[in-house]
């Protein structure tokens, strides 16, 4: 005899798409917040030993456990905690040697018996290596031979069936956020020691590069001295191409600063190019930013001035280069 297919009756019998969605978030929620329930003093062992690891983090899991295991690893090293995954098939084939007696190993397996995962216990154990497991089972034998055991037990898996590691991954990623995130606390962890493993991120640019890294130097910087002329003034910011020159006095300090917009208000007022001095059209106490000032200040006092371009000193007020919003742009500071 044959089934019927499931396109009759039995089919509207299926939860609605959204409400099922909801049922999966919350259920993988409330893991999450009885796991916060149960946390203990193997948790604040595990934080110890990791702040005393004169080694390296060395996170390893099989299958869905591998993957947060990936995870678990890059927020370590991120966050101040030298960390790298190692597949444990591949541990077995010889990236073991990549492990020294000074490491932790943090062994995911929701079962805690994964046989990849226990075939490396008995070397690391040799080599003299501490393991952190967090598993699913806590009489498993992952479980009793890991110098510190981390519940990462699930009452119910979020999947409809079952079957695929749902809530029971949330959870073990979850643990591995809750680990990172202690140690960077007690590490005093800063956002500049942040910025320092993401160069290549916006914040590693904000809090990273520094004027000095940016500004147009030497012969790049536009300026004239107080006894130029008007038309000496255009000529300079014509060739340095920055809108503005500077108009320094005999100590190479800047005392004003000649815009475009100031060339228009110029010529509103028809003065007369050929025979004025750029002292008689300047701004004076032009703004200024320190050239070991982060760029991002830079941006900050040309959106607050409402200007495109600084001059640079040094922190004897001397003229050293010249900033303007084109090359925070080109450098992404902005």
């Amino acid at each position: 005899m044959s089934l019927p297919l499931n396109n009759g009756p039995i089919a509207n019998l299926k939860k609605p798409t959204l409400l099922l969605a909801r049922d999966i978030l919350l259920l993988e929620a409330n893991e999450i917040s009885a796991l916060a329930t149960r946390l203990d003093a193997q948790f604040t062992d595990a934080v110890a030993l990791i702040l005393q690891c004169k080694g390296r983090v060395v996170v390893s899991g099989m299958g869905k456990s591998g993957h947060i295991g990936g995870k678990i690893a890059s927020t370590l090293a991120s966050t101040g905690t030298p960390a790298f995954f190692m597949h444990p098939a591949e541990a077995s084939h010889g990236d073991l040697g990549m492990i020294t007696a000074g490491d932790i190993v943090i062994a995911l397996s929701n079962s805690g018996e994964s046989d990849e995962i226990l075939a490396i216990v008995p070397p690391l154990k040799r080599l003299g290596a501490s393991i952190i497991a967090i598993t699913g089972n806590n009489s498993s034998t992952l479980a009793k031979a890991a110098d510190i055991h981390l519940s990462a037990h699930v009452a119910k898996e979020a999947c409809p069936l079952g079957l695929a590691p749902t809530s029971s991954t949330m959870v073990a990623l979850a643990m591995g956020d809750a680990l990172a995130l202690c140690v960077l606390d007690q590490r005093d962890f800063t956002a500049e020691d942040f910025a320092r493993s993401h160069p290549g991120g916006s914040l590693g640019r904000r809090l990273l590069i520094h004027v000095h890294d940016l500004m147009r130097t030497g012969d790049k910087i536009p300026q004239v001295t107080t006894n130029a002329t008007l038309s000496e003034g255009l000529l300079e910011m014509t060739r340095k191409g920055l809108g503005l020159t500077a108009i320094i006095d005999a100590n190479n300090k800047p005392i004003g600063v000649f815009t475009d917009g100031d060339l228009r208000r110029a010529f509103e007022k028809n003065v007369n190019v050929a025979k004025s001095g750029i002292k008689d059209v300047m701004h004076q106490n032009p703004h200024t930013i320190q050239q070991d000032k982060l760029a991002i200040e830079a941006v900050e006092i040309m959106e607050q001035r409402k200007v495109n371009a600084l001059l640079v000193t040094n922190g004897d007020g001397i003229l050293v280069g010249a900033l303007n919003m084109h090359d925070l742009l080109l450098a992404k500071v902005v």
